[in-house]
């Protein structure tokens, strides 16, 4: 089953999800922008955590891919502020900082999952799938997920 296929079948959203992207790199937050637009999905980038924050609204963005370092407030300090103020939207960190340490903190703070690069479209289509399921879960499924690790 095609991916775009596979992801309109799980969200079942009254509304097209927004995904929120994060990340210093201009050049990446275009590609994943344009990856996301090729699935029919809606997103807004922003270069920095604060920027991020200072629209952030609870119900606004249905997912957040965000970068570990990144000038100002990491990407693990924005899931963690995401957390204390009882925000639950899924976040996947895609990043090129293999770490141990950062994917523990990550995965203890409630990442959805932290995706090290390169990673490929399909593998990070599949936990975007995941995240928005657990975001609009399709009728009957409970609203139980899985935190994956990537």
């Amino acid at each position: 089953m095609a991916i775009r296929a596979m992801l309109a079948k799980a969200i079942r959203l009254s509304k097209a999800p927004v995904v929120a992207i994060i990340d210093d790199d201009e050049s990446v937050r275009e590609a994943l922008s344009d990856l996301l637009l090729v699935q029919d999905l809606s997103c807004r980038t922003f270069d920095r955590a604060e920027a991020f924050m200072a629209e952030y609204v609870p119900g606004k963005f249905d997912c957040l891919i965000t970068d570990v370092s990144m000038p100002g407030h990491s990407g693990l300090d924005l899931l963690q502020r995401l957390r204390s103020i009882g925000s639950s939207i899924p976040v996947i960190i895609v990043t090129a900082d293999t770490s141990p340490t950062a994917r523990s903190r990550a995965i203890r703070d409630g990442a959805h999952a932290y995706l090290t690069k390169p990673i490929s479209s399909e593998a990070l289509l599949r936990h975007l799938q995941s995240a928005l399921s657990e975001v609009s879960p399709p009728p009957g499924d409970g609203g139980q997920g899985t935190i994956s690790d990537g």
